[in-house]
């Protein structure tokens, strides 16, 4: 089992206790205001849920796992959006002339989208290398090819 599978494992089984709460949270919800705006509810819980690949597919994986419809799905989202929403105002409110600030400032938030990035892993890297390599020989072989024969044709044409 590779660090990837674990990590995507040990990602699922704490999404999945944070899901639950989140269902029982919804339900108690619901209860409360007798399910009469839950289209509402689900579209603001949509408009507020992060957009970053690796969460949004190890949420689709957990719920795919679980069984349970898309409300939990949205409410774990919304809380996530909501808690990014509380650190996005407060940097906007400390910003500084300071050039230092700015640039640690900078250099953070360049580490916290490199997190999100999906890594290919060692394999996938060769191939696509591979790939890129196989594609550039032929291309040089055929653009020289037709270097070559326009030279040849020129030179028959022109003597």
């Amino acid at each position: 089992m590779s660090k990837r599978d674990r990590a995507a494992r040990a990602k699922e089984a704490a999404e999945g206790s944070a899901a639950d709460s989140a269902a029982a949270e919804l339900d108690g919800r619901d209860e409360a205001t007798g399910g009469a705006d839950d289209e509402t509810s689900t579209g603001a819980a949509k408009e507020l849920r992060p957009s970053g690949k690796r969460s949004a597919r190890g949420r689709r994986s957990s719920t795919g796992a679980s069984g349970t419809d898309g409300d939990t799905d949205s409410g774990t989202g919304s809380a996530v959006a909501v808690k990014e929403r509380k650190k996005k105002k407060k940097a906007s409110a400390e910003e500084s002339r300071n050039p230092f600030v700015r640039i640690w400032l900078f250099l953070t938030q360049v580490v916290a989208e490199l997190k999100k990035v999906i890594w290919p892993t060692r394999r996938e890297m060769i191939t696509y290398t591979i790939v890129v390599l196989v594609f550039v020989i032929v291309m040089t072989a055929f653009i020289s090819g037709l270097d070559l024969a326009f030279a040849k044709g020129v030179l028959w044409l022109f003597g």
